[in-house]
């Protein structure tokens, strides 16, 4: 088996890796559950405290619930615009030995016993190499190499490191 193609990534797609890698790991979770708090103080103590108070814990909580999303969205616009190879297509080759990237003279092989895990997203698969990094894949530039790509990565990673639908 084997799947070739062609990824152009866009600012979006970036977005969607860095706020999936954010919300699915505990940074996330704790602006959302701090964002709550400082919005149930608010209520709380509406009329028992100083109105300067209730508006600085409605305050603190948007800034914990927006800052998140505000600052990985710039990064990613900032990322792509600073990133020559990022802005070029990337060509891909995923086969039974691993996953080959090439763009232009510059190529790399990450074999699957290398592949942290495989994950795929509503929009997305994301194939890390790391903890924190991933080849990024949009679902709509794979097309029918999505089935493939997903065969292959069942077949040589382990179940635990393996999220795709």
């Amino acid at each position: 088996m084997r799947a070739e193609f062609d990824i152009t990534l866009h600012s979006s797609d970036l977005y969607r890796f860095s706020m999936y890698h954010a919300y699915a790991g505990g940074q996330g979770i704790v602006s959302t559950v701090v964002a709550a708090i400082c919005f149930i103080a608010s209520i709380l103590t509406y009329g028992s405290v100083e109105k300067t108070y209730t508006v600085l814990y409605a305050g603190f909580g948007v800034l914990f619930l927006f800052y998140i999303p505000c600052s990985l969205y710039l990064r990613s616009k900032r990322q792509l615009l600073l990133s020559k190879p990022l802005q070029e297509a990337l060509h891909y080759v995923v086969d039974d030995i691993g996953i080959h990237t090439s763009q232009g003279d510059a190529f790399a092989d990450l074999p699957w016993d290398g592949l942290y895990k495989a994950v795929s997203t509503k929009r997305s698969v994301f194939l890390y190499s790391s903890r924190v990094n991933a080849y990024i894949l949009p679902r709509d530039q794979l097309g029918e190499a999505y089935g493939t790509v997903k065969s292959l990565a069942a077949a040589h990673l382990p179940k635990y490191r393996l999220k795709m639908k």
